[in-house]
């Protein structure tokens, strides 16, 4: 994917397709979780932090793929 056009159709479309879902989750997990009284704040504020730990992973996952198309004497992460 080292910055080409295709590369930066898949950096763009990964973005919209994150975005999406941790919208989604954060609409949704609300609702769900208000059945659930006082332990669903708490429950959501965890969510909330492993949806925002799992997005960050994957920008320096997408971060580390670009930094190793510029030099290509470090190995690869596949």
């Amino acid at each position: 994917m080292c910055f080409s056009l295709a590369g930066l159709l898949f950096f763009l479309i990964w973005l919209v397709v994150v975005a999406a879902v941790v919208a989604i989750l954060r609409l949704l997990l609300p609702y769900v979780l208000s059945m659930l009284g006082v332990a669903g704040d708490l429950v959501m504020r965890v969510l909330n932090i492993i949806v925002i730990a799992v997005v960050v992973i994957a920008v320096i996952y997408l971060v580390i793929e670009l930094l190793q198309c510029l030099s290509p004497g470090l190995p690869r992460l596949r």
